[in-house]
């Protein structure tokens, strides 16, 4: 890659980064946290308060990377990081359950993924692009790893408010990010990608699924996982132990395997292997029952084929994409990835109660089994080798 290149991928996967980190540091104590609030006896109203971001950004990702088609990556990025800090200012004020969720719906309308990756793609060259995603996609699993670490100890120190608080700040270091040290984006056509060509399209929409299936997947393991560490004897403050190595150890499988996909031009041979690799973590998880180490081996295995797919996938689409929709196209990308993590954790939980803990798993390679079949038939993408800028 060339100096501006890394530089675009690192600076991008900062955004990403601090974005994420903020949601997701509240996720191990704010149901615990909660319970001594107004509102909080109602389980249902805390979970929709955790979630509530997914559905805001389900519904504005389309209209957030259309939106940076005819205006401009940089603008629109901008304007959603200034909506997720008033969000993160509206919680951490907040003395009841229901203005929390407030505070969260405002954070997920600033829906910025799609015009993030889309300028992601403007900045690289194909050969390299998946690279770039790779930063980025990775970036969340290290993030993840990262609040279920330091949640519990941050909130021991500073309290709810100050998590939120400490959200709006990382979001302004984005900002910042965003306008002194991504790189200047080059020329695009500036016109309203039509949804039509993006719709009609049926690799884009074949990868639309994927990510769907993915973050459901996700989701719906998160329902079990916690309470199979929990049986096995893995006190809930020290499932990091367990989280972070699978993360860590994934890259280690993770970075290899995507210098191949593009140095080979083995995308679609190293893709689908990914996605095998789900159907057979779904099938340990019905298999293994709840114990430790196959837990830990699980968890690994998933997330090489999570960190595999979330680098592939939105540098596939970036090449399928008409160059002045690819922000419609993302954000249409963005928009099913949404509603798979809001899914997940419902269909997940309801599956629980009404039918069983086995159903998830076989949800899940159900899925698997889909996207599986849809991929075999898809084309891979061409590689356009041009000079750098």
């Amino acid at each position: 890659m060339s100096p501006a290149e890394r530089r675009a991928g690192v600076s991008l996967a900062a955004i990403f980064a601090l974005r994420m980190l903020g949601l997701f540091l509240i996720l191990p104590v704010f149901a615990v946290h909660a319970s001594g609030m107004p509102g909080g006896d109602d389980v249902a109203l805390v979970g929709m308060a955790i979630g509530a971001y997914g559905l805001t950004q389900a519904f504005l990702q389309i209209p957030f990377g259309a939106a940076s088609d005819r205006f401009g990556r940089k603008p629109v990025i901008v304007f959603g990081l200034i909506l997720f800090i008033v969000g993160s200012v509206v919680a951490a004020l907040a003395h009841d359950v229901q203005t929390v969720l407030v505070g969260r719906v405002l954070q997920g309308a600033g829906a910025i993924s799609a015009a993030v990756t889309a300028l992601a793609a403007d900045l690289t060259r194909d050969q390299h692009r998946t690279k770039v995603m790779a930063m980025i996609g990775s970036s969340i699993g290290l993030v993840f790893a990262l609040s279920m670490v330091a949640a519990p100890l941050l909130y021991s120190v500073i309290g709810m408010s100050g998590l939120f608080w400490l959200t709006a700040v990382l979001a302004a270091a984005a900002i910042a990010t965003v306008l002194f040290v991504v790189p200047a984006a080059p020329p695009v056509p500036r016109a309203i990608g039509r949804f039509a060509e993006v719709l009609g399209n049926g690799q884009l929409m074949r990868l639309n699924f994927g990510v769907f299936a993915l973050h459901l997947m996700q989701t719906s393991m998160w329902v079990l996982v916690p309470a199979g560490l929990v049986a096995a004897g893995l006190p809930m403050a020290e499932h990091w132990k367990v989280y972070l190595p699978a993360v860590l150890l994934s890259f280690v499988v993770m970075v290899p395997a995507v210098i191949m996909a593009e140095k080979k031009a083995a995308m679609k041979q190293v893709f689908n292997a990914a996605i095998v690799l789900l159907l057979v973590v779904q099938a340990g998880l019905y298999l293994a029952g709840s114990g430790m180490w196959p837990l830990a081996c699980l968890l690994t295995l998933f997330f090489v084929a999570f960190n595999v797919l979330e680098a592939t996938q939105p540098s596939w689409i970036s090449r399928v994409a008409p160059a002045h929709a690819k922000g419609t196209a993302l954000g249409v990308y963005n928009t099913l990835q949404s509603i798979g993590l809001f899914l997940g954790g419902a269909l997940g939980g309801w599956l629980v109660k009404h039918v069983g803990p086995s159903a998830v798993p076989l949800l899940g390679a159900g899925m698997a089994v889909i996207w599986l079949i849809l991929a075999a038939g898809m084309t891979p993408p061409p590689v356009r080798r041009v000079a750098t800028a």
